[in-house]
């Protein structure tokens, strides 16, 4: 680059020019970097998800500093799927799909914990049967519906039967939780894993009553230990690397979110997220759903332990990991808190 003149020196124009475009240029690099876009697949449609919800509702991501599109990725399997392609930066469902996406060969990490108690380990009998079927125990030798085995319900079922001291269980596997009520309704099995939303329905059904319920304190300590981690939002490994900007600024948002979660009524929150992400659940439903999992379910600073991630551990160990696939998904490998408690320091 050279001076208009060609002699080697500037003028006091062309100088005083310079600096005038040097701030043009570098806002617009930065205008640049923080226009990239990056997509949030969220698993499903159900109150448990309000954290994504309401950041996305309120702006909470763009007030972090980071453009984020919302995408309703259906299920657990499908994010996972979209997260390895590149497709989303950050998904949200079972933190077993984290974990098994890094057994499968793609390193995957949880950085925001959405709830302390797992919304689908609960278990649904007709309530005809509630003599019978006094507790667990009582299933032995009877079936038992998950969607499909091998699944995240099917762990439940197998781990509440194994604690509950039910012997030979017939667990089923038969599809989605529509087939799975049916089945029970028509009495081709005489339980189903369900999840908080389905006892909410059931309530006003009045037909099936919880054999087994993650609000029951006592039932759930006993056999569970503590806090488990259900649902969370997890990254690629590389992309911490990559884009740990990005990633803060979408925690510090989700974060933000769970704080006007905290403070707000069940009510409240149904106004604000219905419409737009829960159109296709009955209000009241939602307002059901929201009123049990501030109640039970959801982590109100989304930090992940050590110890919970153990009680997790012990459930997962010899059902649906080997020895030597766990020795790949270690607490520090799976679970990386820091951007949490960065964005509640802030």
């Amino acid at each position: 680059m050279t001076n208009s003149s060609g002699n080697g020196r500037w003028s006091r124009r062309e100088v005083a020019l310079g600096l005038l475009a040097a701030p043009f240029v570098l806002s617009t690099a930065a205008r640049a970097q923080s226009s990239a876009k990056y997509e949030f697949g969220v698993a499903g449609i159900d109150p448990i998800y309000s954290a994504p919800y309401v950041a996305f509702k309120k702006g909470y991501f763009k007030e972090a500093g980071v453009d984020v599109g919302y995408l309703n990725s259906q299920s657990g399997p499908r994010t996972k799927q979209i997260l390895t392609a590149g497709q989303v930066l950050i998904g949200s469902s079972g933190v077993n799909d984290a974990l098994a996406t890094t057994v499968a060969g793609k390193p995957t990490t949880v950085v925001f914990g959405l709830d302390r108690r797992i919304t689908y380990a609960n278990i649904l009998i007709r309530k005809e049967d509630a003599a019978k079927y006094k507790s667990v125990k009582d299933l032995s030798g009877q079936r038992l519906a998950v969607t499909q085995l091998q699944s995240a319900t099917w762990l439940m079922a197998v781990f509440i039967a194994e604690k509950g001291g039910a012997k030979d269980v017939d667990i089923r596997g038969l599809g989605d939780f529509a087939t799975m009520l049916g089945a029970l309704k028509s009495k081709q099995v005489a339980a189903t894993i369900a999840t908080s939303a389905m006892l909410e329905q059931m309530k006003g059904e009045d037909w099936a009553v919880p054999l087994f319920s993650i609000g029951d304190d006592s039932s759930w300590k006993s056999t569970f230990g503590g806090d488990v981690p259900g649902i969370g939002c997890y990254v690629l490994q590389e992309q911490i690397k990559k884009n740990p900007a990005a990633i803060q600024a979408v925690v510090s948002g989700l974060v933000k979110a769970q704080d006007l979660i905290n403070a707000s009524t069940p009510e409240q929150l149904t106004e604000l997220l219905h419409e737009d992400y829960m159109s296709s659940l009955p209000k009241a439903t939602v307002t059901s759903g929201l009123t049990f999992y501030k109640q039970n379910v959801f982590s109100k600073d989304n930090i992940i332990t050590e110890e919970n991630y153990a009680n997790l551990a012990d459930i997962i160990k010899d059902r649906q990991f080997t020895p030597e696939q766990m020795a790949k998904i270690p607490y520090k490998q799976a679970i990386n808190m820091d951007f949490v408690r960065k964005a509640r320091t802030a």
